[in-house]
């Protein structure tokens, strides 16, 4: 059975990374895919694309930051194809560095795109999905999430707050029809892991210690099977899966493996 066919999907970050491969998968398997990005210009093309392959797409411009923008989108989606069956609430920033070099603006910042944007999805799809009797949110968190992500602990905070309303939420839903599943990505090959801010770092070095990355398009996949199969987590590269399992064995294990990981990156890549 294929459970996209037919049906209407807003993915936020749609223009690249996880957003852009999980528009194109969507579209591979028959949905209706919104490509809703804050850079339209990009959205449009990936649009183009999937139409230019037979798929169905439209793009959107969106800044997740912005409720009001996030509903008037959910709104005229629902009213142009009848319902909103899917909401992949993927869009996301990283700012790395010790708390002692992050500023409160680089805090907000990671704030307002990956946990509020989040929260602004959630409230503009979730009442129309309870009143349809049915509907699916995916939420994008990370490994951080999971586990403590020393060296990005605003992106952390914000992933570790996608995965409690994701679980919350999901209960919440569980008898009104409405699924919510929440992704929880390793390294994956994408713009956010090379282009991310690292401050009081250098980023080319740091990142030569970084494990080798999987492919959008093998994680998009992933994502859709675990959606499919109505996950509540979907935990995805196997680094991803032993560290979640050994932070649920042994919480300080982790952490310390975490004190170790900081201590490598300090080393090598700080500049101050």
């Amino acid at each position: 059975m294929n459970p996209f066919s037919g049906k209407t999907a807003i993915v936020t970050g749609g223009a690249s990374g996880i957003g852009r491969a999980v528009c194109e998968e969507l579209a591979k398997r028959g949905a209706i895919v919104v490509v809703a990005d804050v850079d339209r210009v990009r959205a449009e093309a990936v649009a183009q694309s999937i139409t230019s392959n037979g798929g169905r797409a439209q793009a959107r411009a969106l800044d997740v930051r912005d409720a009001a923008a996030f509903q008037k989108l959910v709104d005229d989606t629902a009213a142009e194809h009848g319902r909103l069956d899917y909401l992949f609430n993927n869009a996301g920033i990283a700012i790395g560095g010790d708390e002692r070099d992050v500023s409160l603006e680089d805090w907000n910042k990671v704030l307002d795109v990956d946990l509020h944007g989040v929260v602004h999805g959630v409230r503009a799809a979730y009442a129309l999905m309870v009143r349809q009797g049915s509907g699916h949110i995916v939420n994008t968190a990370s490994l951080a999430g999971l586990v403590p992500a020393a060296g990005e602990i605003s992106y952390t905070t914000a992933k570790y707050g996608v995965v409690g309303l994701s679980h919350a939420l999901r209960a919440e839903g569980a008898s009104l029809g409405v699924k919510v599943s929440v992704v929880c990505p390793g390294f994956i090959d994408t713009p956010i892991l090379v282009n991310s801010p690292i401050r009081g770092a250098d980023p080319d070095k740091l990142r030569t210690l970084l494990p080798k990355a999987m492919p959008p398009e093998r994680c998009a996949r992933i994502i859709l099977r675990g959606v499919a199969k109505n996950r509540a987590t979907i935990v995805i590269t196997g680094l991803a899966k032993a560290l979640w399992l050994l932070a649920r064995v042994s919480p300080d294990a982790v952490i310390w493996v975490s004190t170790q990981v900081v201590a490598r990156m300090r080393k090598v890549g700080r500049t101050g």
